[in-house]
């Protein structure tokens, strides 16, 4: 292959030079053409990229308009002007998206991009556990479907859930579907919160003795975790947190060397404005963020393909829940 062929397209430049540590000059070219006509499809279909911080570099750094964890994408859904919205990322942002922006074509380039956590619940198992403790406000993680949001009272995201909690003012509270979400934020209040037996197939992996083996093979490393992972997890680490909170840390902190309990691509992602760091890199994978690619977001906008959908009756009241969650200041 020639040198020309290496180079990147000069309109380009200014989008590999964001990822030029993490893509190799020689994998450039399979990227660019994608990247480019993304670029223009964009412009052409007056529409909005929102990739969260699991999507791998070239997406997240050469084609996002708007990146983030599950909060900060719900918050900005509702501030794009823009007639389209490609979400890369799992179904149930897509639907957030949707239930923000009802009135806007929201797209998902993969109609497999699920979730293990939105698939360990469903709408009857919210009505069983009202039944089983009456009374008692369902508050549910942002990482389940819209059908499941319509039958709670306000949902939270691993960003503000002791906040969430808390504002409701009450001694006790529902709380799904993640098991381990739930006790880590039990341990900060004094709310008594029911939790349900879901997991997130990324993080449910850790495990404490991971933690270990990791300060012992890199001295002095800093451990960051996801409030997703076990408690004895989060015990071992120096710090839990939500993706946002895990990239602001290291912003702020500047650790000389780090490892991040979550999904493999949020530390490739941060290293990009923060070259001074050492990432140490555990990686689990999550599936369903890797089935969102390039190829897949172009079709999407050349198609205008995969459009997310919801029942009105149904997303009014789902769409209540999530209001009332972005009320909390």
């Amino acid at each position: 292959m020639s040198a020309t062929l290496l180079t990147p397209p000069a309109r380009l430049d200014p989008l590999y030079a964001r990822v030029r540590h993490l893509i190799p000059p020689m994998e450039w070219p399979v990227f660019a053409p994608d990247i480019a006509a993304i670029q223009r499809l964009k412009r052409e279909r007056d529409a909005v990229i929102l990739a969260h911080n699991y999507q791998t570099p070239e997406i997240f750094h050469c084609v996002a308009d708007i990146t983030g964890d599950s909060l900060a994408l719900a918050r900005e859904a509702m501030r794009v002007d823009a007639k389209v919205i490609v979400l890369a990322g799992v179904h149930f942002m897509a639907e957030t998206a949707k239930l923000l922006n009802p009135e806007k074509t929201v797209l998902i380039p993969d109609l497999r991009a699920g979730c293990s956590l939105a698939e360990s619940i469903t709408p009857e198992d919210v009505r069983l556990m009202r039944a089983r403790y009456p009374d008692t406000p369902v508050v549910t993680y942002v990482n389940t479907s819209a059908a499941v949001k319509a039958e709670s009272d306000i949902c939270c995201t691993s960003a503000n859930a002791k906040k969430i909690i808390e504002s409701l003012g009450v001694p006790r509270v529902i709380m799904l579907p993640d098991e381990y979400l739930a006790q880590n934020v039990a341990k900060q209040t004094k709310v008594q919160v029911i939790a349900w037996a879901g997991h997130c197939e990324v993080h449910q992996r850790f495990s404490a003795a991971d933690v270990r083996s990791l300060r012992a093979g890199h001295p002095g490393v800093i451990v960051l975790a996801h409030p997703e992972c076990p408690p004895e997890v989060v015990a071992e680490a120096d710090y839990a947190g939500s993706t946002a909170d895990m990239a602001a840390y290291v912003g702020r902190e500047k650790p000389k060397r780090v490892v991040l309990m979550t999904e493999c691509s949020m530390a490739d992602n941060i290293t990009v404005g923060n070259p001074e760091v050492e990432f140490v890199r555990p990686c689990n994978l999550c599936p369903h963020m890797k089935r969102i690619t390039l190829p897949n977001i172009r079709s999407a906008l050349e198609n205008m393909r995969h459009e997310v959908t919801i029942e009105p009756a149904l997303a009014a009241r789902a769409r209540a829940s999530v209001e009332r969650m972005l009320a909390v200041k």
